[in-house]
């Protein structure tokens, strides 16, 4: 039998197993030496390090183009890396199948299309198809409402989701992956289509997944927003990792004026003492 056989029947013959929380601290997800090429040998993602750790929010920043979603997407095993590994808890991503893959981790990307008329109620409740025949399967009502209530869209659920206003669409998303109940939720801009009370709500309930354990990517172009919830930030620029650490370390004025090429000022707020992150205006 040869390696690619001997990987395969490995696969297929492991139970999928119900994995265990992680200890906070614990890295969940870990890139080493990432790049990513898209059509004609473009390279939009370039040696990238980088870890995302259970108990914290790490925000990707950077300019349109910086290589944020391809990072994300690397990150949650759909898209394989040209060179480098990418690990889920301990063993690469793709050991994993795709149950193990959704018990272990939730994406949330940038567009929430559904192909047929569901509800919003039903697009929801796919979130918890990876726990389907486990024990855990006797949490989906209780789960679903709590997700649903969460992200107010209870009174969406009999709407259709194509139906559904943008912002509204992007609620029902995120709802559906709360209710998948990872210990790792990777979230591409979840705060695009938001209005301003929805965008701090979103952020609200990264920050309790965080605080109650579990490892939260956000993909975020609101720098100060970045600064008042992430645990850790990356910034990236032209496909390259510039910098990644706490907000008040990586988000200067100095760096952010050559990232986004504008000149860009950071203080703090005279009352709160909240780090600002403005651009200049003339």
């Amino acid at each position: 039998m040869n390696s690619l056989a001997r990987r395969v029947n490995g696969i297929l013959g492991r139970a999928h197993d119900i994995p265990a929380a992680p200890e906070p601290g614990t890295v969940t997800v870990r890139a080493h030496g990432v790049a990513i090429e898209r059509g004609a040998g473009r390279r939009v993602l370039d040696a990238v390090d980088l870890e995302v750790v259970a108990g914290q929010i790490l925000a990707l920043v950077g300019p349109n183009g910086a290589g944020k979603s391809t990072l994300l997407a690397a990150l949650s095993g759909e898209l394989e890396p040209l060179t480098g590994t990418v690990e889920l808890d301990g063993r690469p991503i793709t050991a994993w199948t795709p149950v193990d893959m959704a018990r272990r981790r939730a994406v949330l990307p940038q567009n929430h299309l559904v192909g047929f008329p569901f509800t919003a109620r039903e697009v929801v409740a796919m979130g918890r198809s990876p726990w389907a025949r486990t024990p855990r399967q006797d949490l989906d009502e209780t789960t679903i409402a709590a997700a649903m209530a969460a992200t107010d869209v209870e009174h969406l659920a009999a709407r259709p989701f194509p139906a559904l206003s943008g912002g509204e669409r992007a609620r029902v998303a995120l709802a559906r992956v709360l209710a998948q109940d990872t210990h790792t939720l990777l979230l591409d801009e979840p705060t695009a289509a938001l209005d301003l009370g929805h965008q701090e709500q979103v952020l609200h309930l990264a920050r309790a997944r965080a605080a109650a354990g579990a490892a939260v990517v956000v993909v975020l172009h609101d720098l100060g927003v970045a600064a008042a919830y992430a645990d850790r930030i990356a910034v990236l620029q032209t496909g390259r990792l510039i910098a990644a650490g706490p907000p008040r370390k990586v988000l200067t004025t100095e760096l952010l004026t050559g990232v986004y090429q504008h000149p860009v000022e950071v203080l703090d707020h005279p009352v709160t003492g909240a780090q600002l992150v403005l651009p200049v205006r003339r």
